[in-house]
């Protein structure tokens, strides 16, 4: 999935001298740390997974600032996978601000005349992270509440607020049709995924087949066989042996243990170019609504001014999405919208424009993060340990920190944290892809002080890593005050 993450490149090279050179600017004088340093649990985690020391960059300090407890190659660049969303969302906060939302505007152009519009209607995207199924049906209830029930005309659908290089889903990864490869789009859908809902009728011995939400033009079979009674549900998506390879057909040849209950299967459409216009026709219908003619991409006229504007969640509750559940393609909206924001149109360049003004302002431009697109879906991404703890101890201080903070999975609780081992309390951002892992965010510890904890590690037993994480937030939340002695 994703080559070991080394700084290679001579652009690379000599980004990674600059930032050499902000570490040395900072007046922290604190030393890569020996073997002898490092605290016997985590070391001892280090060798059971069988990770070199040289692999790992660690910074433990007091949240507050100061001098780090533990700093093992914090100066050099790694790539931190979805530990840079914290990078994203913090700039999200403090440039939009928490009550930021996402607006939606709609436009009808002509008359409507016992129940029908004699006109277009015009939908423009501007970047909304969370229009999901449930949205887009009271879009287009909204619609209907207009009095409009037959469309004479087109549903026009206006992506121009982003412009994007084409994105091909199976270049990261070769897996296209994991939602989590889905591609940025100023008018996003329901992150571009259908979701097939299955349950059992033994009775009549099927499993009935839901696909939400309906695109038009595309079949699924109503019905697949159950398998034979006593059939353990264990790896039920591969016993439907699916084939989503047709964008217009869904097919599923195989069967479905009753023993699995209800479950939902969801999976990116094969087709994503064509996924909004086959949403919004088909909820359209769904809906009892006709159209004349058809929904195709296109602008607003000029001369135009919305019937209503929809509008998201706020940032702050999109932030917590983003990074309780490391959502993607939603960390990627939130990215290009500052880009569209700033500069008015929101493409890769002007929101790593954006992102660079914002970091310049704070701590120059020596230690800038290396972004490809916000998400840290990206072997390019580089970031250190030191300047990731540098902008986490200023988040600390600011005052978007509880939004920045409720965000944060919590240790054995919620989010991609929910399965950890560690005993501890801890507001951690995860990461991984092959061959990268991290954790990164505040450790709540046992002197009463809040500890900054960023821990990356670039190597093929990367995956190996969790033993080593838990092990040094358990380290971390066992602080003591200095009057009390350190562990």
């Amino acid at each position: 999935m994703l080559c070991c993450a080394f700084w290679c490149s001579g652009a690379g090279r000599r980004l990674g001298v600059a930032l050499m050179g902000a570490w040395a600017l900072t007046g922290v004088q604190a030393a890569p740390a020996t073997q002898a340093q490092w605290p016997a649990p985590v070391q001892a985690a280090l060798e059971r997974a069988q990770l070199p020391r040289d692999a790992v960059s660690v910074w433990v300090a007091d949240a507050a600032g100061g001098a780090p407890r533990l700093a093992h190659r914090a100066q050099v660049p790694m790539n931190p996978a979805s530990v840079m969303k914290l990078v994203t969302t913090y700039a999200g906060l403090e440039l939009l601000g928490p009550a930021y939302v996402w607006q939606t505007p709609v436009y009808i152009d002509g008359p409507v005349r016992s129940g029908t519009l004699h006109g277009n209607v015009y939908v423009r995207g501007q970047g909304d992270p969370k229009m999901v199924m449930e949205r887009l049906w009271l879009l287009l209830r909204r619609l209907q509440g207009q009095g409009i029930r037959h469309i004479a005309g087109d549903i026009v659908l206006d992506q121009s607020a982003f412009v994007l290089p084409t994105h091909d889903p199976a270049a990261f990864d070769g897996e296209p049709l994991r939602p989590y490869n889905a591609a940025p789009d100023a008018l996003l859908l329901n992150f571009k995924a259908v979701v097939l809902n299955l349950g059992p009728d033994q009775a009549a011995g099927v499993a009935r087949v839901q696909m939400d939400p309906p695109l038009a033009g595309v079949q699924v079979p109503a019905t697949v066989p159950l398998a034979p009674a006593g059939t353990a549900c264990g790896d039920w998506r591969a016993n439907l042996r699916a084939d989503w390879s047709d964008a217009h057909r869904v097919v599923l040849r195989g069967a479905y243990p009753a023993a699995c209950g209800e479950r939902s299967w969801a999976v990116a459409y094969a087709d994503p170019a064509r996924y909004a216009q086959r949403a919004v026709e088909g909820m359209w219908h769904e809906l009892g609504g006709q159209l004349t003619g058809t929904v195709r991409y296109g602008t607003v006229p000029r001369h135009l001014e919305p019937a209503w504007v929809a509008t998201s969640p706020p940032l702050a509750e999109v932030v917590r999405d983003i990074n309780k559940y490391s959502n993607n393609v939603m960390a990627q909206q939130l990215w290009l919208t500052l880009g569209w924001q700033q500069h008015g149109v929101g493409t890769p360049e002007n929101a790593r424009e954006a992102v660079r003004q914002w970091w310049r302002a704070r701590w120059g431009d020596a230690d800038f993060p290396a972004m490809d697109n916000g998400a840290g879906l990206s072997r390019q991404n580089r970031i250190t340990a030191q300047s990731l703890a540098r902008m986490l101890q200023a988040a600390w201080a600011s005052p978007v920190m509880p939004e920045l903070l409720a965000s944060l999975p919590v240790t054995g609780v919620d989010g991609t944290l929910r399965r950890s081992r560690a005993s501890a309390r801890a507001h951690l951002k995860t990461g991984s892809l092959r061959d990268v892992a991290a954790i990164a965010g505040y450790v709540h510890a046992a002197d009463g002080r809040r500890y900054v904890l960023v821990a990356v590690v670039n190597h093929a037993q990367a995956a190996a890593a969790r033993p080593v994480f838990d092990a040094l937030v358990e380290w971390t939340a066992q602080a003591q005050r200095p009057d009390a002695g350190s562990p």
